[in-house]
């Protein structure tokens, strides 16, 4: 059988695959660097992410709620919360009208990780991006944005 018959080792001609290649591989390589720095935290981007999100939401969110926000998708964000909630980064409060609902709120451990995090993660990413021009992180941005509303 022949090479392109089983499995072409030829480059896709498809220019929807080579775009969508480029931009996993550059996710990925760009992901890398905060790995590192969170490693060195003893956080993970999953919990990186729930504490940047209830940091912006004081009042404290459900699960669901916290898992309609993250980055990437999680498949278990309560055994995320209670192993955060473990190190006490986060506190659960049981509504008072409704006992089954259980508000996530950032506990002041997990802001200070935060503030720690605040300036190397912001230099990290300068350090990235840096090169790009504000116009072409603004182009950037409205086409991640475009592409991401289509399979939303």
């Amino acid at each position: 059988m022949p090479q392109h018959a089983r499995g072409s080792l030829q480059p896709s001609t498809c220019p929807h695959e080579i775009l969508f290649v480029e931009l996993v591989r550059t996710a990925d390589r760009l992901s890398r660097g905060p790995a590192r720095l969170l490693k060195c935290a003893d956080l993970s981007a999953a919990q990186y992410n729930v504490l940047r999100i209830l940091r912006g939401a004081p009042k404290g969110l459900l699960c669901g709620e916290i898992a309609n926000r993250m980055i990437s998708r999680h498949p278990d964000v309560t055994r995320l919360v209670d192993r955060m909630q473990g190190r006490g980064l986060l506190s659960r409060i049981r509504q008072a009208g409704d006992r089954r609902r259980v508000v996530v709120r950032i506990a002041a451990k997990g802001l200070d990780f935060l503030e720690r995090l605040d300036d190397p993660v912001c230099r990290m990413h300068r350090e990235q991006l840096g090169h790009l021009q504000s116009p072409q992180m603004d182009r950037m941005l409205e086409l991640l944005r475009s592409c991401r509303t289509k399979v939303e």
